[in-house]
């Protein structure tokens, strides 16, 4: 538990810095690199053009991680006659008791001491429960995040590309850029700046892909009204339309959320509340 309690604590510390990093390299490295001569750049130059992109992939999600942070579950516990004391809630740790009013998919989690409503998992990356009120900006930080990356991936490569005088036509040149770098690096005829671009190029190549495997798993689940909860407890759900279950995650006006990071709007959830 206490292991799991510091991971709480590392990974947010760990994303940040990693998006951090991210942004400055970016800003400062390869994006200027690709202005060859500033007086003369059109206005709608490829920098300038992977600049913004970046800038929205970036804001996008930022702005959906600091609202799965800030959404946090609710203590349902307050609603759900668990009665007065710590005894009771302690009964429910493992997850498997749900009290007589409580709501399906309910699950009381150690690290936030929340009973979450439609629990899906505990993100250590943003040390939050996901569930109900955040599964929408969750989703949209995974994607955002992967997008990012591999935006990313593509500029250093092109950076690395130019400043090594290599091309990356042939897959195996990407593959065994690891090794030879570190080769030249210790014989001091590559500099530790690009040795560092270099080692960012394979972590943004994992977290992208980490992020969109995640991003896509977790679409399926929602397809299927399903939460990897209710998947690892074994729970039978009543079968609807997929149209219903994805409109119960995102709402009726999903694209104002895929384009800039807001709340949950028009969701099921949030009427049910307002209620």
């Amino acid at each position: 538990m206490l292991v799991l309690r510091l991971l709480n604590v590392v990974a947010p510390a760990y994303f940040l810095c990693i998006s951090l990093v991210t942004f400055v390299l970016q800003i400062f490295l390869f994006i200027p690199s690709m202005f060859r001569d500033p007086s003369t750049t059109p206005l709608f130059s490829p920098a300038l053009l992977h600049g913004a992109l970046f800038l929205f992939l970036s804001a996008n999600a930022l702005g959906n991680y600091v609202l799965v942070i800030q959404s946090s579950p609710e203590d349902l516990g307050k609603g759900l006659n668990l009665g007065e004391g710590a005894e009771v809630v302690a009964d429910w740790l493992d997850g498997s008791r749900s009290p007589g009013s409580a709501l399906p998919s309910t699950h009381f989690c150690r690290l936030c001491a929340r009973v979450t409503q439609r629990h899906d998992h505990h993100c250590f990356f943003t040390g939050n429960c996901i569930g109900s009120r955040n599964m929408r900006n969750f989703i949209m930080f995974c994607l955002y995040t992967s997008l990012a990356c591999l935006d990313s991936l593509v500029a250093g490569m092109a950076y690395i590309s130019a400043a090594l005088s290599m091309s990356f036509a042939n897959p195996l040149a990407f593959l065994t850029l690891l090794p030879h770098s570190i080769s030249q690096f210790f014989s001091g005829a590559l500099l530790s700046s690009e040795m560092f671009v270099i080692l960012m190029l394979y972590l943004w190549l994992g977290i992208g892909l980490a992020c969109a495997g995640f991003c896509c798993h977790q679409m399926l689940l929602i397809l299927r009204g399903q939460t990897r909860y209710q998947v690892r407890k074994g729970m039978v759900v009543r079968a609807r339309p997929w149209r219903e279950n994805l409109q119960e995650v995102f709402g009726k006006r999903w694209l104002l959320g895929l384009l800039i990071p807001v709340l949950n709007v028009g969701s099921d959830y949030r009427r049910q509340k307002e209620k």
